[in-house]
């Protein structure tokens, strides 16, 4: 089986996976989760979002935390950014990565963000040509692409088109993302055989959910399609909102057991990760759902 020799992994845990939490976390519990994020040696680490803290309580200490933590050459940290405000929000703590967050399917977009894709798409690209002025990367999520949990399957080709329209307006990455936690590898690989006729598939990540034990089977078939980015939170942090009760991200130590078992270099250490876990699951409101974390947590009961 043919695979990329290296990958790169993005750590969302301290946004996508704390975002929706009921527990109040701490922003110095926080500050000092990235840092054991850091030195794990994760290469991009994802540390809140610049939004409306009416709208998202747990993302309102983002700037507290970006003065806080501790930058480690070679590790790029970012933050979702819905709009100029959020952008220059970012900007003012020293990030020079940020996203921005769309949907491929126009009933989660009107749901999610009361806009349509196409008044979203004009927002996000005012966003991209100030970024690029001043010298800051935009990356670009694209959420429902394999499936929207209003309109069911999300067709390929239109996944396409946004992907192809968001990388033309400046982005240099688009995260195809599994928001519901349906994607299965066949649907993984028409997606990205549609994706790849527009755009090349290096301007693609993928973000995949753990929802229904598919996530790193979606990797597998990602990897055999040539992509090299891969979305995951640390302990598998974030449950799925429209699953209530499933696991919601794939799990970053997860994840590595597995590129780690086919040889695929991350720079990221396993047994930093687990630290990491360790740390901040007692602080968030229930177990952490990482299958490679469980698995060490029982041998070490029994040894």
């Amino acid at each position: 089986m043919r695979v990329p020799s290296r990958v790169t992994i993005v750590e969302v845990g301290p946004r996508d996976g704390l975002q929706n939490d009921p527990a109040a976390v701490s922003t110095a519990d926080k500050i000092e989760f990235v840092d054991r994020l850091t030195d794990a040696g994760l290469p991009v680490v994802e540390i809140g979002a610049f939004v409306s803290p009416r709208w998202v309580p747990a993302m309102a200490d983002t700037e507290a935390v970006a003065q806080g933590i501790r930058r480690r050459p070679g590790t790029r940290y970012t933050a979702l950014v819905p709009n100029l405000r959020g952008l220059e929000r970012a900007e003012r703590v020293g990030l020079r990565d940020v996203s921005v967050f769309g949907a491929a399917s126009e009933s989660f977009s009107r749901h999610n963000i009361n806009q349509t894709i196409g008044e979203s798409f004009a927002r996000f690209r005012s966003v991209v040509e100030r970024a690029m002025a001043s010298g800051i990367r935009v990356r670009g999520y694209l959420s429902t692409a394999f499936g929207c949990p209003y309109e069911g399957e999300v067709a390929a080709a239109r996944v396409a088109e946004l992907a192809d329209e968001l990388l033309q307006m400046g982005v240099y990455e688009v995260a195809i993302s599994d928001t519901i936690g349906v994607a299965h590898p066949g649907r993984v690989w028409r997606v990205l055989e549609a994706v790849s006729r527009l755009v090349p598939l290096t301007s693609i990540a993928l973000h995949f959910h753990d929802t229904r034990g598919t996530g790193l089977a979606n990797v597998l078939a990602g990897l055999q399609a040539g992509v090299t980015t891969f979305d995951s939170s640390c302990g598998g942090l974030g449950g799925c909102p429209y699953a209530p009760g499933a696991s919601g991200n794939l799990a970053t130590e997860d994840l590595v057991y597995m590129l780690d078992g086919l040889r695929v270099e991350t720079g990221v250490r396993i047994d930093a990760l687990v630290d990491a876990s360790l740390f901040i699951g007692p602080r968030v409101s229930g177990p952490l759902p990482s299958r490679f974390l469980r698995a060490y947590l029982a041998s070490r009961s029994r040894g």
